[in-house]
């Protein structure tokens, strides 16, 4: 079993996090994406979009998708539970990581993707829509602080999975200069707490 890793994307981020979390150690291999060898017909084959990170098992099966190999280790090891207890606990938790991952992580990454030099001829990009998705991570961070206005976490009492999505979220907005504002309170409590725990450096 390893992962196929590339240590400066935020996915793979979240599945290390993840893991450290679980205290997990699994094989990570790093894949060169500044050379594009995970757009490679040999890589591919693990993964047909050619996204990180991967988790190949020892049987040659891949997963990809990052809460799919979350949800994998979640299964085999579900203390701390990072994906909820019992099926409420699971919903609201899976709602709020759902709503991370569109409403703060889409619109991060589509204001990176469209206007950087990283991406110049990897993809068609439209810089006035990396500017529109640049403001539209700007109101999420406003709307992420009202949220966190009655609660120590994105998804209630407990540290979960959409933490984690909201924490890489967060650093890698940073990339596109979008921060955490002074009068964001809230936010800026939750950041702190969150990114001073170790599995953080993970």
């Amino acid at each position: 079993m390893k992962i196929y890793n590339s240590s400066t994307a935020p996915n793979p981020r979240r599945v290390r996090i993840f893991l450290a979390e679980k205290g997990i150690t699994v094989p990570y291999e790093e894949v060169d994406i500044v050379k594009a060898v995970n757009r490679t017909p040999e890589f591919r084959k693990k993964n047909p979009l050619g996204l990180l990170p991967v988790l190949e098992l020892d049987d040659g099966t891949c997963i990809s998708e990052s809460v799919a190999i979350c949800r994998y280790f979640e299964e085999l090891y579900p203390e701390p539970p990072l994906m909820g207890r019992g099926a409420k606990e699971r919903a609201i938790i899976e709602m709020w990581n759902r709503r991370m991952e569109l409403y703060l992580f889409i619109p991060v990454a589509d204001a990176f993707r469209h206007q950087h030099e990283f991406f110049k001829g990897r993809i068609v990009q439209v810089p006035e829509y990396a500017q529109l998705q640049h403001q539209n991570a700007q109101k999420a961070f406003s709307w992420l602080d009202e949220i966190l206005a009655d609660r120590p976490y994105i998804a209630g009492d407990q540290f979960s999975i959409a933490d984690i999505t909201a924490l890489c979220a967060v650093d890698f907005a940073r990339v596109s200069k979008i921060r955490i504002q002074p009068e964001q309170k809230n936010l800026a409590r939750w950041y702190e707490a969150v990114s001073s725990r170790p599995s953080a450096k993970a």
